[in-house]
């Protein structure tokens, strides 16, 4: 017994040394994935750990505000989902070319004072205005599901491939500024935006502005009148305002303007109606 435990002896230890290094390697795995999950994907700065739903910027440039559910596993922050990050997508990003920057810039200087706010844009937006939605429709439920499931369309293309913009509004003046840089899946005719992604534009802008002023409101018509093609990849401006507001109607017009403002491009006047909690749409 004791020859045979000899010559089995080193045999059984060479198989222990692996399990045992088996069993390290597997617990680093672990703990590699654990940290991976608590870091986010590379170049995102990990979340505190004290207060995971804090918004907070991320250094560096060209990187988005961002807040994260306590559980959740941080994913591709282009991907959409309603549990896993909320980016802030109206924040500089690696796409914005050196004119969109300038006009950020300027317009966040503006806000210093107050006189100027930026408004936030997320894919899907989960607000109390969601909410306020959900009491004109019949079915709470069925479209508690759809909006679970809903993505704004000005932001349900790829980082720089669509609508790269930031809206600006003045209270006192009840006016929304956007800068709008169009990207190459929006081309219409060759080298210019298409018009349907100018009227989304100029729709989103003034529907931010009528938002802002009364509250959850619609189109009920709007007029454009395209006097320019806008070349493909430039930064526009499209400024916004309520002219007038009769009862639930509220009447606002727009023009979209080059960086310098001496061009322009389209002009537009529209009528918003805000919806009556009594009346349903459906």
């Amino acid at each position: 017994m004791g020859r045979s435990w000899r010559a089995g002896g080193p045999a059984l230890i060479r198989t222990g040394a692996l399990v045992a290094v088996g069993a390290m390697l597997l617990s680093c795995v672990s703990r590699l994935r654990t940290l991976a999950v608590l870091r986010g994907p590379p170049g995102v700065a990990p979340l505190p750990a004290k207060d995971p739903w804090s918004p907070r910027v991320n250094p560096g440039a060209g990187r988005r505000e961002r807040a994260a559910k306590p559980g959740c596993v941080r994913g591709d922050p282009r991907s959409f989902s309603s549990e896993v990050i909320h980016m802030d997508l109206s924040l500089p990003n690696p796409s914005w070319n050196e004119d969109m920057r300038l006009l950020f810039d300027q317009f966040m200087k503006k806000s210093e004072d107050g006189s100027w706010k930026r408004l936030p844009s997320y894919k899907s937006k989960f607000t109390q205005r969601t909410e306020d939605i959900k009491i004109y429709f019949p079915d709470a439920k069925l479209m508690k599901e759809k909006l679970s499931q809903t993505q704004l369309f000005p932001r349900s293309l790829e980082e720089g491939l669509g609508f790269e913009y930031a809206m600006f509004h003045n209270y006192i003046e009840d006016r929304t500024v956007c800068i709008f840089q169009g990207g190459p899946y929006l081309q219409g005719a060759p080298g210019f935006l298409h018009g349907g992604a100018i009227a989304t534009m100029i729709d989103a802008t003034l529907g931010t502005c009528a938002v802002v002023a009364v509250g959850v409101a619609m189109t009920a018509s709007l007029n454009i009148s395209f006097k320019r093609p806008i070349p493909l990849g430039s930064v526009v401006v499209i400024n916004s305002q309520v002219d007038k507001v009769e009862g639930r109607k509220l009447f606002l017009s727009c023009n979209i303007r080059s960086m310098d403002e001496k061009t322009v491009y389209s002009e537009a006047t529209s009528l918003f109606v805000k919806l009556d909690p009594k009346t349903r749409l459906t």
